[in-house]
Order: structure tokens, then C-alpha cells, then sequence
């Protein structure tokens, strides 16, 4: 059975909204504090991939199924080659044929011993844990950061550390910057040595820490979309707790949405949204953060607005491919998107016949469900299917937009 949700967003849009916390600084927090030791972690994301993770670590079962977690999946592989016993990490379908070759044979030339359990190239992987010994390794920085963050997060408990060359392009440095962050708030020495290489000395993390997460910047874009859209002029959403100055590459956010018409205003308690009067600036590279490009992307067709978007080269190895996901559903709402390998683009004629009642497809894709919500405000007759993706990353989500007066009706087939 398909269940489907109609929304009906609210004529006026304002109230107060409870963001979930950081699904990243979650992951890597959980790590760090696994490796460091009788840690307390506060304010911890609830939800399917925090909670994956956070079972697997705890756990620490022979099978581990971390379902659809990318990074879960790549964080538990660099944690379990270095801790002691043998495990088997697997996964959905969709992870089997997600790539993780290159985080494996980073981790093999620091002396680790994994092997693959099906299809050479991707999970599940059978992982057994030792001592590495580190040094230098290369790793191809144009795929996906967390590869590089897994790397580093394990780094100080090997034996010469690590010394990191990243090659081609770096995508998602906000990512990185995240990870060393955190790293030495639990005591690491680690750091850039130039723009493409990285250090992290050995000696472990200092246990006993207590440490708090900030809330989601890539929840908040949802609610910069549904403030762009709305037809409300005093369109108002307060999000508590998002602070300008944050580890979160997403945190640009709210520069991406002043061209939309979104102003954002800061105070000690939280970031106030209002819609105001559209800028002409427009940040068109998406390499530091991919995971705001469906929420962008769709805003800008709702708006009508043509667009030329850079730096896409990840969204093809996410939960699905986020570019074809993003072109079939936006066809259905009467645009034709164009795109190749890293690029996405759209022309002011670019128009085709838009579905009279669009269902959207989600394709096991959390934000593909979030980013096309807020296009109920012009499909009125819009459904989503499967809406029970956001449980991923914002698993209130829909009870979030009910309490601001959306209403939802739910339809199972």
C-alpha cells in the first residue's frame, strides 16, 4: 500500500518552530565520543539515521543493518576498522549500490582489514577491527566529503596519525571544516596544512566531555521555501536556537533565499524568517552544500525564476539520484529541467504541460518529500507519496507544518 498526503498550507504563515537537531554534527558527535570514551552528548538529532548509527555503535552486533544511512554507513566502516571483532555492515537495496570503494581503499592502504560480502565496489563490507598504523594516503575529494570525515575521525587513534592529500576538486568543505571542529573540542590535534592536505597527529581524544547540538540548518531550509512561496506579505516563521555563526556548511541558507524574497533577522533567542523584497545576488555553486540544492532548485521553478546551478556532482550517489528525481517531479509540475553530471539549469521557456493532481514521487528520499511540500501553495491538488520518508531526518515534520495551520489529509491505496 501507497500512502499519499495532500496538503493544504496555510493562507497565513506564522508561528514558532522547533527544528530538529543537527543530523551531521550528530554523526560525527557520536563517533568521536565512541572513540574518545564516557562522554555525554546533549540534544542528539532523533531520528532514522541517528538512531542507526547510534545502535550500531552501542550495539556492536556481528550483522549490522544501517538501512539507508549513507553516512552511517561510511562513518561505521572507518569506526569498526579500527575497533576490536569482525563485523558485517549492510544495508536497503539502494545502499547496496551506493559506491564506497574509495573510503575501502583509503582505509586498506592504512593497513585495514575489510572485505566486500557481495558486489566488489559496494556494501555490505565484512570489517575487521586492529590497530592501524596511518601515515600518508591520497583520496579523491570530488565524490563526497564523508569519506574524508571518516578518515579523520579515526585518524588520532592510529599509530602515526594520518596525513591526508585530497585530489581534484573539494566538494562539501563545510563538511570537513565540521569534522575537525569537533575533533578538537574532544581534544584532537587536527587541521589543514594547505587547501588540499591534511594533519591530524596521534594520541587519541580526551574522554568525559559534554557537548550540545545546534539545531538543523538543512531542516530550516524547508521553512525559507514555504516563506518564499507563500502569498502571505508578512509571512513570519521563527526557528529557536539557529544562530548565525555555525559549524553547518547549510548555515549559507539564509543567504541562498534573500534573492527569493526571505529576510533573515538574528537574535540571542533564534533566526526570525519574514518575507521581504528580492535581492539580485544569487550564489549558483553548490559544492559546499548539496544537500540545500533540491530545496533551492524547487523554489526557483516555483518562482518562475531561470537558473544556472554548479557543483551538483554528488546528488547522483545520495538515497537516489537527486538530479533525475528533480527532473522527473518538476516535469510534473510543468517544468522541463536541464541538466548533466554537475549541473542544473532552467530557461524562462523551459515550460511544459504540468499533471492536473501531481503526485510526487519520493524515491526513498527525505528531502525530495520536504522540498516539494511547500509547492502546495501553487498545485493546490498536489500529493505526496510516501511521506514517511522524513523520518530520516525530521521525523516532525509534518506535525511541524500542522502547527502552523497546514491541514493534511491522508490517503493509503
Amino acid at each position: 500500500m501507497t500512502t499519499t498526503y495532500a496538503i493544504t498550507l496555510p493562507a497565513q504563515l506564522r508561528g514558532t518552530v522547533n527544528l530538529p537537531a543537527s543530523k551531521s554534527i550528530s554523526a560525527r558527535a557520536l563517533v568521536v565520543s565512541a572513540l574518545a570514551g564516557n562522554c555525554r552528548l546533549e540534544n542528539l538529532s532523533d531520528c532514522d539515521d541517528t538512531r542507526v548509527l547510534r545502535r550500531a555503535l552501542d550495539e556492536q552486533l556481528p550483522e549490522i543493518d544501517i538501512l539507508a544511512a549513507g553516512t552511517a554507513m561510511r562513518f561505521s566502516t572507518a569506526y569498526f576498522a579500527v575497533t576490536p571483532g569482525s563485523h558485517v555492515i549492510t544495508g536497503t537495496a539502494r545502499m547496496k549500490q551506493r559506491p564506497i570503494r574509495l573510503l575501502v581503499d583509503a582505509l586498506r592502504q592504512l593497513g585495514a582489514d575489510i572485505e566486500y560480502v557481495e558486489n566488489e565496489g559496494f556494501p555490505p563490507l565484512r570489517v575487521t577491527g586492529r590497530t592501524l598504523e596511518g601515515g600518508a594516503v591520497s583520496i579523491p575529494a570530488n565524490v563526497s566529503s564523508q569519506y574524508i570525515s571518516a578518515l579523520l575521525m579515526i585518524a588520532p587513534t592510529m599509530a602515526r596519525g594520518l596525513r591526508l592529500t585530497l585530489e581534484g576538486d573539494v566538494v562539501s568543505t563545510p563538511y570537513i571544516n565540521m569534522t575537525l571542529s569537533l575533533m578538537r573540542t574532544f581534544g584532537a590535534q587536527a587541521d589543514w596544512v594547505d587547501a588540499r592536505t591534511l594533519l591530524v597527529q596521534p594520541g587519541g581524544y580526551v574522554g568525559g566531555r559534554t557537548f550540545s547540538i545546534e539545531p538543523d540548518w538543512s531542516a530550516a531550509s524547508y521553512w525559507y521555501e514555504l516563506v518564499a512561496l507563500s502569498p502571505d506579505p508578512a509571512a513570519t516563521v521563527t526557528l529557536p536556537g539557529l544562530q548565525r555563526d555555525s559549524w553547518q556548511g547549510d548555515s549559507v541558507v539564509w543567504r541562498l533565499f534573500e534573492p527569493l524574497g526571505v529576510q533573515t533577522t538574528f537574535t540571542p533567542e533564534g533566526a526570525v524568517l519574514r518575507k521581504a523584497a528580492p535581492t539580485d545576488a544569487v550564489v549558483d555553486d553548490f559544492t559546499a552544500c548539496p544537500d540545500l540544492a533540491q530545496t533551492v532548485v524547487t523554489t526557483f521553478v516555483m518562482l518562475g525564476k531561470p537558473f544556472a546551478f554548479s557543483g551538483l556532482q554528488s546528488l547522483k550517489i545520495k538515497e537516489t539520484d537527486r538530479i533525475a528525481a528533480l527532473q522527473n517531479e518538476l516535469g510534473k509540475l510543468g517544468r522541463r529541467i536541464g541538466a548533466d553530471d554537475r549541473r542544473m539549469w532552467m530557461d524562462a521557456d523551459s515550460i511544459c504541460p504540468a499533471a492536473a493532481e501531481p503526485v510526487i514521487d519520493t524515491y526513498d528520499d527525505h528531502r525530495m518529500a520536504m522540498a516539494f511540500a511547500p509547492c502546495a501553495y501553487r498545485f493546490p491538488a498536489l500529493r505526496i507519496a510516501n511521506p514517511e520518508v522524513v523520518s530520516k531526518s525530521y521525523p516532525a515534520f509534518w506535525d511541524d507544518l500542522k502547527r502552523v495551520g497546514a491541514e493534511i489529509d491522508v490517503k493509503t491505496e
